[in-house]
């Protein structure tokens, strides 16, 4: 997902943020504090409105992340790791590092979120009364109230059956379940997803038109973004049928061209192997050849010239436990899922047993296999 910073590290899977997540962690904070809390409980210095509105913000994205993490911890359980999960303004995104193997394992994964969120809101709607219970002030219990509302709405809006939701995956898994087709379940799933995305983004506009407000524009990007998402999700699926039993090994570029670490800027540039090689990426090894990272164009380019000379590739490469790796006889289809999102685009392909680098899988590669094998898959189907 693009437009996110990485926000740190939760039982060893990347936690990224999106944009999105700011501008409803303001919107939130603004909102409370001036339109809500303030009118409701007029009698507070104004510091104190803002104080609860950015703490209540702090455990609304909290509580996202929960729902998030109850994914991943789910996933994990069930024998599939987690790569990196992305928060977004109303949920999250969960990349795994492979498919799930059942509608089952697709339905416990995917009902674990909507749950999580109906049990924060059960939660924070008991402390609510619990708190009214000890006359706590009635600022404070609204906030709470507020807290467990929007986590029924969290779980709710995720269950709508329409792809990247979670009642996407729902639908997907009984879709699966029925036609025992994962590949042609994704693809409905997602056709929902685009389907309600349009509505959003066609009732937002209209609410604007006939309001003359700016309200519906939440609605209008919402829709956007669950088009984009569930369009993205579509063609994964198509490629996903694409390569099926194939691994890494029938794609990838075998025994790539490397560069050592120890070689300067100005010293790789002089060696002129991008237009040798027409290549815009490199592994990177040490002395002993072993792979320690991926060097590309782009950042090569980012050094300044009076540098060059000083610095050396190792100082200006992706370390190895930031590239995206994979074995010779590693489906495609599970590459794949690692790939997406990955700012450097490329696929170092080491030996299981040595960690050896044997080949490499760019975006090239890919659109090579694919040109292949569905020319070849029509042949097959020609009469």
């Amino acid at each position: 997902m693009k437009g996110t910073f990485t926000l740190g590290r939760i039982a060893g899977v990347k936690v990224a943020v999106h944009w999105s997540v700011v501008v409803i962690f303001l919107l939130v904070t603004v909102t409370l504090a001036g339109g809500r809390l303030a009118p409701l409980y007029p009698d507070y210095p104004p510091a104190v409105y803002w104080a609860l509105g950015l703490l209540v913000a702090v455990v609304f994205v909290a509580s996202i992340l929960a729902h998030e993490v109850a994914h991943a911890i789910v996933a994990r359980r069930n024998g599939i790791e987690v790569e990196d999960m992305t928060l977004w303004m109303l949920g999250g995104v969960a990349r795994l590092r492979s498919e799930t193997p059942s509608p089952g394992v697709e339905l416990r994964v995917a009902g674990v979120g909507p749950l999580t969120s109906v049990v924060l809101g059960v939660l924070f709607a008991a402390c609510a009364v619990w708190l009214d219970m000890l006359a706590a002030p009635g600022l404070l219990i609204e906030a709470v109230a507020w807290l467990a509302a929007i986590n029924i709405l969290l779980a709710l809006f995720n269950s709508i059956p329409a792809a990247p939701l979670d009642g996407g995956r729902l639908l997907r898994a009984v879709v699966w379940k029925f036609t025992g087709d994962p590949v042609r379940s994704t693809v409905i799933a997602a056709a929902a997803g685009r389907g309600f995305g349009w509505l959003l983004v066609i009732y937002g506009f209209l609410s604007i038109l006939v309001t003359g407000t700016f309200a519906g524009l939440w609605l209008a990007l919402i829709g956007g973004f669950l088009i984009a998402a569930a369009t993205a999700e579509s063609r994964q699926a198509q490629l996903r049928g694409v390569f099926a039993g194939i691994r890494t090994r029938d794609i990838m570029t075998p025994d790539p061209v490397t560069v050592p670490a120890t070689t300067t800027v100005e010293q790789f540039l002089a060696g002129a192997p991008f237009g040798q090689y027409r290549h815009t990426a490199f592994p990177v090894v040490d002395a002993d050849e072993a792979p320690v990272g991926l060097v590309t164009v782009a950042r090569v380019d980012r050094v300044p010239v009076p540098q060059r000379g000083s610095t050396t590739l190792g100082e200006v490469m992706a370390p190895i436990d930031e590239v995206t790796t994979a074995s010779p006889g590693e489906p495609v289809i599970e590459v794949l899922s690692r790939l997406a999102g990955v700012s450097e685009s490329r696929v170092l392909v080491l030996d299981q047993d040595s960690r050896a680098l044997v080949g490499i899988v760019s975006q090239t590669d890919i659109s090579r296999a694919v040109t292949w094998l569905t020319a070849t898959r029509d042949r097959r189907r020609a009469p």
